[in-house]
């Protein structure tokens, strides 16, 4: 009678156990509920699930794990997601229109300004001659608008 009443137990616990989720029944529902969640791979071991691959941020590793721990049959969440790096962004180079360019350019801006000319060397624009003081930030300005490598203010303020 004793050995039924063990046998018995031993029965009921191994159909408890087999009663539970597999491993591959729990991969493959981790599989449909991060398919939304590129670059994440999960792999499962008696019931813990590991987590591997590029997270863009930590929400995102974050809630690839809730997700997860969200699953029956899972144990135990491995995160071991990594965040990338952010993306560099190159600043744009600085554009310097050739002297031809310039030239024609400076000479239109100048020629409303009596009494003050310029001229154009390697993307230099060197502005000579006489100007009113409240004239000055508004040339300078207009010449800079035009890309030039470097503006030589040689102007004298009346």
């Amino acid at each position: 009678m004793k050995i039924k009443s063990i046998l018995l137990g031993l029965s009921l616990a191994l159909a408890l156990v087999a009663c539970g989720p597999k491993d591959a029944d729990i991969q493959k529902e981790i599989s449909a509920k991060l398919s939304a969640l590129p670059g994440v791979e999960v792999t499962v071991k008696d019931g813990v699930a590991t987590i591997s691959g590029i997270c863009k941020d930590d929400a995102f590793k974050q809630n690839a794990e809730s997700i997860i721990k969200g699953i029956k049959g899972v144990k135990s969440v491995v995160n071991n997601c990594e965040i990338a790096a952010p993306e560099t962004v190159a600043p744009a180079p600085v554009e310097i229109n050739p002297d031809s360019v310039l030239n024609t350019s400076v000479n239109e801006v100048v020629k409303t300004y009596n009494g003050v000319s310029a001229t154009v060397k390697d993307g230099v624009v060197t502005l000579t001659g006489n100007i009113k003081k409240d004239q000055l930030p508004n040339l300078i300005k207009s010449v800079q608008e035009l890309k030039p490598k470097k503006v030589e203010n040689k102007l004298t303020i009346k």
